[in-house]
């Protein structure tokens, strides 16, 4: 059996199911290293001041907030802990909202809940429950210092247990380029419309996700401003002109593939379902043909 990650329980009401939470994730990526082109030597990377160019030591590393340009505030392993909610043992069950009201962009990473010690009738209790109500139960809980809004449904034998992003982690569509509203302009045919009213057909009550608060990032801005206040600030000497690259972004046609996915006939996926992109890979061509020239560059070295 995998190991698992986090024990304690799940409880709603005066009932207590004692579980397990074990990744149900296994990402299949390629590892690979950075080398000097030269001599196929593996690149290394330091940690280094921008100040005076020297290597600095992880003992002499802190973590600082700029709240304003070159100004820090250094924050300190205590200052997480009185920041950060209590960890607990407790899944505790807020509500139960129907499964289809859960959009798939809140869904993130899926784990599985095991029964603890003998908890297999509560286990199989709410797993049998929440099937045939059509419902998902709605918990907040902490995993690794870290709290989570957190989604309980029935898959299979098992219950499983995803973890969602809260509300104000969502970010808006504006600035976005998306198709024009309206039939005639994205060519969608009344018939097809039809048919994707019967796929959201009974959809009338609504999932408010706007009612779960993570306050962990409002409590150490707390902590942040008071350390301000305090005059507990560090300057910096001499910025640095160096910038981030700028991240990109792959755009979904989400309407194409609704139209496919009408034409089709097919059923829409399940809510929790959260497509993972993938990084596009070097063609494995090109590592076999570096292993010769590996070979030549140790023979001129010899």
């Amino acid at each position: 059996m995998a190991r698992s990650i986090w024990k304690g329980a799940i409880t709603f009401g005066l009932v207590n199911i004692p579980v397990e939470i074990v990744s149900a994730e296994e990402r299949r990526e390629f590892k690979f290293s950075m080398l000097d082109k030269r001599d196929f030597s593996p690149v290394g990377y330091k940690r280094y001041s921008k100040e005076s160019g020297k290597e600095v030591a992880w003992n002499d590393i802190v973590k600082g907030y700029e709240y304003e340009k070159g100004q820090y505030v250094v924050l300190s392993d205590e200052d997480f802990k009185r920041a950060n909610v209590k960890a607990s043992r407790t899944i505790d069950i807020e509500s139960f909202v129907p499964a289809k009201d859960v959009s798939p962009q809140y869904f993130e990473s899926p784990y599985y809940l095991v029964p603890g010690d003998r908890g297999e009738k509560v286990y199989s209790l709410l797993r049998e429950t929440l099937r045939s109500t059509g419902r998902i139960a709605i918990a907040q809980f902490v995993l690794r210092t870290t709290p989570h809004l957190v989604a309980v449904q029935p898959v299979g034998r098992a219950l499983m247990l995803l973890t969602l992003r809260y509300a104000d982690e969502l970010k808006e569509s504006k600035g976005l380029e998306l198709p024009a509203e309206g039939l005639k302009e994205v060519r969608v045919t009344s018939k097809e419309i039809d048919l994707a009213k019967q796929l959201i057909e009974g959809m009338s009550d609504k999932w408010n996700p706007a009612q779960y608060k993570n306050t962990y990032h409002e409590d150490l801005m707390h902590r942040i401003e008071e350390k301000i206040k305090s005059g507990e600030t560090h300057e910096l000497t001499a910025p640095s002109d160096e910038t981030a690259p700028p991240r990109t972004a792959q755009v979904i046609d989400l309407a194409a593939l609704l139209k496919k996915s009408i034409a089709t006939g097919g059923a829409p996926r399940r809510a929790g379902a959260h497509p993972r992109t993938k990084e596009e890979s070097a063609p494995l061509r090109a590592v076999a043909s570096s292993r010769p020239a590996r070979q030549t560059a140790k023979r001129k070295r010899a």
